[in-house]
């Protein structure tokens, strides 16, 4: 693809997700449709910690308990210790981004299936640390979190108070796709730099990649770290929108999805984890109308899509190229 037609690109869906989908909103009277989109978004952020892990050629189904930890985090220090919403956000990142250093010394060291099933249980442990610890509040959770406050600088208000708006719902999505934006933005910019170009290597063979003086331990975990703090961020959000969390707020299911979103969206595209997301929630809402049939049809799919298309969705326009 030409610069031109990337700028083009950019421009086009900026313009679609901060200008027209809030105008067609409006018009139709649809909020509820905010509250789909953000989620959507927030859960994109984490699968996108999820893929750059496959770009290092390691598979991750335990991202959501980085989300979970990210969360609680939040959570812990916005009603416990009056910390302001806005500061949670990185906090929390920097706090999964260490947890994930701390655990992936050793278990990086593992490839392929070996990995996959270790941060399997990551999720599990999570989840029952939550229940057994009395800073999250056990089983009951964390709730009435407070909406996240206003942000001024010189006294001119630069975010608005949550709580004083008469819908939040607006403000929640614009919140989530910016970041979303921010973290796409940062992941393409590290793909296409020389850290990316050194990932890549360890994806296509470690052994090499080492020969030649490529510090691997360090990559690996610098992409690991990377993928926990957008996991936490992704959890962040949540708390912030549902104005609670409890241990089941992410489960194995959603860090399997995570990996999923990869999957479907394209393992060899930066933006594959977000239109998988995408695709994958809407694709689930709509097979609602199946009822007992939906996880099969679901399934099915899913399984057709992999094997027709093994490189995701994205690899669709390029295989039509070929073909014109």
């Amino acid at each position: 693809m030409s610069p031109p037609v990337k700028i083009l690109s950019v421009v086009v869906f900026l313009f679609a997700v901060f200008v027209a989908v809030p105008v067609m909103i409006t018009v139709t009277g649809r909020t509820d449709f905010y509250y789909t989109l953000t989620s959507v978004a927030l859960l994109s952020i984490a699968s996108a910690g999820v893929w750059l892990t496959f770009y290092i050629g390691r598979i991750n189904i335990g991202q959501g308990a980085y989300s979970l930890l990210g969360g609680y985090a939040s959570a812990i220090l916005v009603v416990d210790y009056g910390w302001s919403f806005w500061l949670t956000i990185p906090a929390a990142g920097l706090l999964c981004a260490g947890v994930s250093i701390l655990v992936g010394l050793p278990i990086l060291r593992l490839r392929g299936v070996y990995f996959a099933m270790v941060t399997l249980v990551f999720t599990e442990v999570a989840r029952l640390l939550a229940l057994a610890l009395p800073v999250t509040g056990g089983a009951t959770g964390m709730t009435s979190i407070p909406l996240p406050g206003a942000v001024s600088i010189f006294g001119l208000t630069i975010i608005p108070d949550f709580a004083s708006l008469e819908n939040p719902r607006l403000a929640f999505y614009l919140l989530a796709v910016t970041l979303m934006v921010l973290c796409f933005a940062a992941m393409y910019r590290i793909v296409h730099s020389r850290i990316g170009r050194l990932c890549q290597s360890l994806q296509q063979n470690e052994e090499l990649a080492s020969s030649i003086g490529v510090n691997i331990v360090y990559l690996r975990l610098i992409a690991y770290a990377i993928s926990s703090f957008l996991g936490g961020v992704g959890g962040v959000i949540f708390v912030a929108i549902s104005q609670s969390i409890y241990p089941s707020s992410f489960t194995v299911t959603d860090s399997v999805n995570f990996m999923l979103n990869c999957f479907l969206g394209g393992l060899g595209y930066v933006f594959g984890p977000m239109l998988g997301t995408l695709v994958l929630y809407f694709g689930w809402d709509l097979l609602f109308e199946a009822g007992r049939f939906q996880l099969l049809i679901y399934s099915s799919v899913m399984i057709v899509l992999i094997l027709v298309l093994p490189n995701g969705l994205l690899s669709l326009g390029l295989i039509l190229r070929r073909k014109v």
